[in-house]
């Protein structure tokens, strides 16, 4: 069997900026970078044309948002800053390691988890206490996909060495984690079934 685990309110808490265009222009102005006025608005409009499902990377978006208003800034800069911005303050879930480690105890474990941020997965692992947890990290901005796209889920299961049918996914939305059932596979919902539970519901499917 193998697992995969969501990791933003599944196993973690994370503390988000409640302004995230603001938090991104006081990292741009930080960089000596002219923030237009109407900052709020840009950062709001669609700049990258992508396929439905697929993940436009946030500094892609920051740096076209930017540029629509005529201000250039290199791919280099717009991704410092939103990395900067993004920052949080991290806390892991009761329960997390033990669900995580019992899961691996049956077979490959893995994470996936939905984030346009580069490096914030792994950053968060780390203040977390979970790096090296698992067998393999799957994210939208590294595969391309964002969960629910069957995409998101077979990046994740190949990278385990696996197929989506054989794939158990555990996670707190059933709108995007709950994906993994369109695909064949089984979804854990974590509102429902605690982590302390977890390990004893994927004995219960097998």
């Amino acid at each position: 069997m193998a697992v995969t685990f969501d990791l933003f309110g599944t196993l973690v808490d994370v503390e988000y900026p409640s302004d995230p265009a603001e938090a991104v222009a006081r990292e741009l102005e930080s960089r000596d970078v002219a923030v237009p006025d109407d900052w709020h608005v840009a950062y709001g409009e669609r700049h990258v044309e992508a396929p439905a499902g697929a993940e436009v990377p946030l500094p892609a978006h920051v740096a076209r948002a930017l540029d629509s208003r005529g201000v250039d800034v290199t791919q280099n800069v717009a991704r410092h800053a939103v990395v900067a911005a993004f920052d949080p303050d991290v806390t892991r879930r009761d329960g997390a390691v033990e669900a995580v480690r019992g899961a691996g105890e049956r077979g490959p474990v893995g994470l996936l988890s939905n984030c346009a941020v580069p490096e914030l997965v792994p950053r968060t692992l780390i203040r977390a206490g979970l790096r090296g947890e698992f067998d393999a990290v799957t994210t939208s901005v590294g595969c391309g996909w964002r969960k629910p796209h069957p995409s998101a889920f077979e990046a994740a299961a190949e990278a385990l060495g696996s197929s989506t049918p054989a794939l158990t996914h555990v996670g707190d939305d059933p709108e995007t984690d709950g994906g993994i059932v369109a695909v064949g596979g089984r979804f854990v919902d974590v509102t429902e079934t605690p982590l302390s539970e977890v390990v004893a519901e994927l004995e219960a499917e097998q």
